[in-house]
């Protein structure tokens, strides 16, 4: 069976479903559309759907160039009809793993998958699951439930992890390029998922298990956590202590061994770094191990808006300004600078902040046009010298490549540079983070 579907994979033979056409899942299916593999993506969301099917991306990695592409070669297509997974002979999952409370994993994105896939399972189908997880996921919860198919991992269908590692907005590293770890549950399984992935990937790394896998992709995002956490209490201390943190950074990545810079901030955002930590934090403590890095790293970062709106209020009080009258502007808006995504964006939970406070508050953006999330409704202002100069603060909190820092400068009263964006620039009226 297996050297059936090695030939189906090395021929493009292969039909892959992708479920989850999200910022992994699409970027993925298009790419093996685009390596010549007949792909089917479904997902839920109609208007994921639908924007497929009028060949129009809606995530910034994929161009609509490409998109447009694969789908007019009908090496693409899109559904929300999961019998189509009967066709399939690989299945790839790319969905959602939240948080349904502070600590506690949602894996009902992975369970409702399981559920279709195990619907519509044949023999020969190689599944492998991209979402991250907790380790044992696959083994625990994934395996038991596509076998109630009645058919036996490993033997009558293949199983694998391999952890997503896409990074929003990188132009270096797009899908392609970023090494690729996978672990299957049983050797067979691993090979196979290996040479799939060498038919799109540059680099793909094979472990011993499918908990190697998931332990791989929160490692990498704990280290993140725990380094960004770290720094975000250096620069505390370094306020308090008078010393500029973005110059001891600067300073200490003159050393060329055992130091890597993090930069200091509002906090964590997207996706991946503020919950996948939280997964292994809460499958260890199902082992009585309480990870106090994770914890502190998580709890530090989360806190990171309010410390920067007490830091506000310093600086406004030195203006002989209160909080309640002061109007704010804050530039930018999204997690990262330059990407159009504004899942768990720390600017959000400041201007949430803010805006209990009391304070006036508006924002300027240059690629998020208008905000309609939660309690959150508002436009971007235009940013003009005659605007900027009516707020009592400006906060660079998003350091977007296309803004004018010049205009600025010049033009308001007060800057709260969150960013360090103005770090050659020697003006009384900046006051770092």
């Amino acid at each position: 069976m297996s050297a059936a579907l090695k030939r189906k994979i090395i021929t493009k033979e292969a039909k892959i479903a992708v479920l989850g056409l999200g910022y992994v899942g699409l970027p993925l299916a298009v790419n093996f559309a685009k390596a010549g593999y007949q792909v089917v993506g479904i997902d839920k969301n109609v208007g994921r759907v639908k924007r497929v099917q009028q060949k129009k991306s809606y995530i910034s990695d994929i161009p609509t160039r490409e998109l447009e592409a694969v789908v007019r070669k009908k090496k693409l297509k899109a559904t929300m009809d999961f019998s189509e997974l009967k066709q399939s002979d690989v299945i790839l999952v790319c969905v959602p793993t939240p948080l349904k409370r502070k600590y506690t994993p949602d894996i009902s994105y992975i369970d409702s998958a399981v559920k279709e896939i195990q619907k519509h399972l044949k023999k020969n189908t190689l599944v492998i699951f991209e979402s991250t997880t907790y380790p044992g996921t696959t083994n625990e919860l994934i395996k038991p439930g596509l076998e109630k198919a009645g058919l036996k991992a490993g033997k009558d269908f293949y199983l694998a992890f391999s952890p997503e590692r896409i990074d929003p907005g990188n132009k270096s590293y797009d899908v392609t390029k970023i090494p690729k770890v996978v672990g299957g549950i049983t050797p067979k399984c691993g090979a196979l998922t290996k040479l799939l992935y060498q038919k799109v990937i540059k680099s793909v790394h094979l472990v011993s298990s499918t908990q190697a896998a998931e332990m791989t992709k929160l490692l990498e995002n704990s280290f993140r956590i725990i380094n960004i956490g770290w720094i975000n209490e250096v620069a505390m201390m370094c306020h308090k202590l008078d010393i500029d943190v973005w110059e001891v950074i600067e300073a200490a990545k003159t050393k060329p061994f055992g130091f890597m810079p993090f930069y200091p901030g509002l906090g964590v955002g997207g996706h991946c770094i503020p919950d996948d930590p939280l997964y292994l934090y809460w499958k260890a403590k199902q082992y009585g191990f309480n990870s106090k890095f994770i914890k502190l790293s998580a709890d530090t970062n989360v806190n990171m808006p309010v410390y920067a709106k007490e830091r506000l209020r310093e600086i406004l009080k030195r203006r002989k300004k209160r909080m309640n009258t002061a109007k704010i502007l804050i530039i930018g808006v999204t997690y990262k600078k330059d990407v159009r995504d504004l899942r768990k964006s720390s600017s959000l939970s400041f201007i949430e902040v803010l805006k209990m406070s009391r304070c006036h508050v508006d924002y300027y953006d240059p690629i998020i046009p208008y905000l309609d999330i939660g309690n959150i409704k508002m436009k971007s202002v235009k940013l003009d010298a005659k605007q900027v100069a009516k707020y009592d603060c400006v906060v660079i909190a998003t350091d977007h490549t296309h803004v004018d820092y010049k205009l600025i400068l010049n033009s308001a009263k007060v800057i709260f540079d969150i960013k360090n964006v103005y770090h050659k620039t020697q003006n009384k009226k900046i006051f770092k983070f």
